[in-house]
């Protein structure tokens, strides 16, 4: 049987509709399609597409029970390794993973691995109301720190084997990133309420509103009897260009703006933690926070929307079906750009004024790419001459992120990287013993399948270290 060369599309709201509501832009596949999709399916023997799958979802298999219609059964499947695969199935980059080492991808479009996840993992949650069961206790404690997807993949592995868990979170609400950073358009939070509830029938405690290097400290964490700690505290430090006019209000960290917005509801006509909306908006940077922070302003009521990036579309970092959607949705992309100044007025005679001004403007050069840096990309080079200014009136970095130091510079041996991430070895342990760490706390702001393939491997080390388990 002939095999069709593209993979489905995934059906969308209209550009038009969507760039003005906060709802999910992706509809999913109907079990027809998606059907369909799992047909293209080969089924090669050598399963490269597994070893392309931080978290070694059996991927042959689930797609081959879909094609046989057996949706729950291809949700058990993922669920052997997959702890969020409703999450994976919106947010991960199949198309540098699994997606990348599909055999049908070598001549045709490779299969849609990450949509056909998303779908049983959607098909469960309409299907399923029925919750875990928690195993019987084994009578070992282990405390983790961030509900991030390292957090919870780790807190769910342990609890599977009953160890008594509980997960400190620094915010009000459980979810990390996944709800203070990826916009609702993109992953709705109901569906990660769902994944944490899953994990509290089995057993999982959550406190939130906990700050661990200041509510309490590993060493404390260590007095209340937990035998082992897992650090998952993310990367939630934002980056600057330490450029002039960086503090004039109307400048965000792309990590202020998401959280203001996606936690804190600032979209609401009187939000307890308002930011500026409306007017015309530059974001600094091309990486997915980037797209979700200029979307996102999109929505809030923008009346234009630029992305600023040093580099050209080519090198352009974040995932292609969010820089299409973007596009689609009328934001304008100004590439071989980088900013100077941040312009701004002062009025002396308004209060509001009396320390920073507003922003007016942003002043910005033109690039061309030189050669090659050490990492292999054409390092952008200015273009004399060619000063230009933007007329916005507010600014979002969105330049990167890096870990917080408050757990560092309160817990003895635990040493760091010169760019902060906290040094582990294969197995997640720390330089200090029966500490673990993962996710964007160790290398910094990357995925959420590579945070929780870290998650994984840490609760498998801290389960061989307690109990001596074989796996």
């Amino acid at each position: 049987m002939a095999v069709d060369p593209k993979k489905h599309e995934m059906p969308t709201q209209d550009p038009k509709v969507r760039a003005h509501n906060f709802s999910e832009v992706a509809l999913g596949y109907t079990a027809e399609i998606a059907a369909a999709e799992a047909s293209r399916c080969l089924n090669c023997k050598n399963r490269p597409c597994v070893s392309g799958c931080p978290v070694n979802v059996n991927i042959p298999d689930f797609i081959a029970q879909i094609a046989k219609g057996d949706f729950e059964g291809a949700y058990q499947t993922i669920q052997q390794t997959s702890s969020l695969p409703a999450v994976c199935g919106r947010v991960c980059p199949q198309e540098t993973q699994c997606e990348s080492k599909c055999t049908l991808g070598i001549r045709f479009e490779p299969v849609g691995i990450g949509r056909l996840e998303r779908f049983v993992a959607d098909y469960h949650n309409a299907n399923v109301t029925e919750l875990p069961q928690a195993p019987a206790a084994n009578g070992h404690r282990v405390a983790i720190v961030g509900s991030g997807p390292s957090g919870l993949t780790c807190a769910g592995d342990l609890a599977k084997k009953g160890y008594a868990v509980t997960v400190y979170e620094a915010l009000h609400t459980a979810g990390g990133v996944l709800v203070y950073g990826i916009p609702e358009f993109r992953l709705p939070k109901s569906i990660v309420a769902k994944e944490v509830d899953s994990l509290k029938a089995l057993g999982v405690t959550f406190e939130t509103n906990v700050i661990i290097g200041k509510t309490l400290t590993v060493d404390e964490l260590f007095d209340m009897g937990y035998e082992a700690v897992f650090i998952g505290s993310g990367a939630g430090l934002p980056n600057f260009m330490n450029i002039p006019g960086e503090a004039y209000k109307g400048v965000y960290s792309a990590n202020e703006f998401l959280t203001r917005s996606n936690l804190m509801k600032a979209y609401r006509d009187d939000p307890r933690t308002p930011i500026q909306k409306g007017g015309r908006v530059a974001v600094v940077g091309g990486g997915n926070v980037a797209m979700d922070a200029a979307r996102t302003a999109l929505r809030l009521g923008a009346e234009k929307v630029y992305i600023v990036y040093r580099r050209s579309m080519e090198e352009l970092p974040a995932r292609r079906e969010e820089v299409e959607h973007a596009q689609e949705e009328g934001i304008e992309f100004r590439l071989l750009c980088n900013p100077t100044e941040i312009l701004g007025y002062r009025n002396p005679d308004d209060p509001r004024d009396a320390k920073n001004g507003f922003v007016t403007g942003m002043r910005c050069v033109r690039m061309e790419l030189g050669e090659p840096d050490a990492g292999g990309r054409r390092r952008p080079v200015v273009i004399e001459g060619s000063d230009f200014t933007l007329d916005v009136d507010t600014v979002i970095m969105a330049i990167g992120t890096s870990p917080n130091p408050l757990i560092k510079s309160t817990t003895e041996g635990l040493e760091v990287n010169k760019k902060g991430g906290i040094i582990v070895n294969e197995d997640g342990l720390t330089t200090r013993e029966s500490v673990y760490a993962g996710g964007d706390a160790v290398t910094g702001a990357a995925t959420v399948i590579s945070a929780m393939g870290a998650g994984k491997t840490a609760a498998a080390a801290i389960d061989r270290a307690i109990c001596g388990s074989a796996e």
